[in-house]
């Protein structure tokens, strides 16, 4: 009698192990389906991770440009500024041989009496000279600075991309950190604010590129 109820009792210690089991493995799989969302939230900040592994490697690239374009612009200036002064010094000999044309004949002819100096004809002869070079001087000094000018709209060009990218980064950051607390205190809701923000970000992204 003793022995047939303690096989009774361990057949029922048995089937309350295996219902508990039951149980266990029930509330698992409900718990299973009930955080199988959080599935798609790691792919999505996967992929959000990725978006601003983008940007931020654009945000470098402007950033770049904008140094090369600003070294572009100021070595253009400083090549317009030389030749400026290279247009400054051909026009003060210019006015020199100018004022010497524009003396009395009679001067001109003592001097080539005297001393054989040279002619009026060859002072003008000079001045033409010099008006040709100030002129092909005046045209390289412009277009330096026409360089300059499209150097300079350049680096502010890729100084306003890198600010809208560096924008769409620290948004794209922010919503990695969301969508991390999501999946600590598996709040659904902070998932639907981080795919929001991340759209923002996004959004912000493609309109530096075609901006």
């Amino acid at each position: 009698m003793d022995s047939t109820n303690q096989f009774e009792k361990e057949i029922a210690e048995l089937k309350q192990f295996i219902a508990e089991l039951k149980d266990d493995r029930a509330a698992q799989k409900e718990k299973e389906k009930r955080e199988a969302w959080t599935k798609y939230t790691s792919m999505s900040l996967v992929f959000i991770a990725v978006l601003a592994a983008v940007a931020t490697q654009w945000s470098g690239k402007y950033s770049s440009r904008v140094l090369v374009d600003l070294n572009d612009s100021t070595f253009n200036q400083a090549q317009a500024s030389d030749q400026w002064s290279y247009y400054q010094a051909k026009s003060i000999k210019h006015n020199l041989y100018e004022a010497l044309a524009e003396m009395p004949a009679a001067k001109a002819t003592n001097s080539n009496d005297n001393g054989g100096g040279p002619s009026q004809q060859s002072f003008k002869a000079k001045v033409a000279k010099y008006e040709t070079e100030k002129a092909e001087i005046k045209a390289k000094a412009e277009k330096l600075e026409k360089a300059r000018d499209a150097d300079r709209e350049a680096a502010n060009e890729a100084s306003r991309h890198g600010g809208g990218m560096g924008s769409a980064v620290s948004v794209f950051q922010i919503t990695i950190a969301i969508g991390s607390i999501c999946l600590v205190t598996k709040k659904r809701s902070l998932w639907y604010v981080a795919l929001a923000l991340a759209g923002v970000a996004t959004a912000m992204m493609l309109k530096v590129w075609v901006t």
